[in-house]
């Protein structure tokens, strides 16, 4: 961050601060639903047969 005449100039990096990405929320939701429905399958079927 450098100080030029009476305002801030800051590069790409420190503008951004990191916040990229934010497919990533998806992904864990997709993954939690996933997971759900597969653990209640296995817990559903078995009881289901006998």
């Amino acid at each position: 961050m450098k100080v030029v005449d009476e305002h801030v100039e800051v590069t790409e990096t420190e503008a951004s601060s990191g916040v990229k990405g934010h497919n990533v929320r998806y992904v864990l939701a997709v993954s939690l639903i996933a997971a759900i429905v597969v653990l209640s399958a296995v817990w559903i079927i078995p009881a289901l047969i006998r």
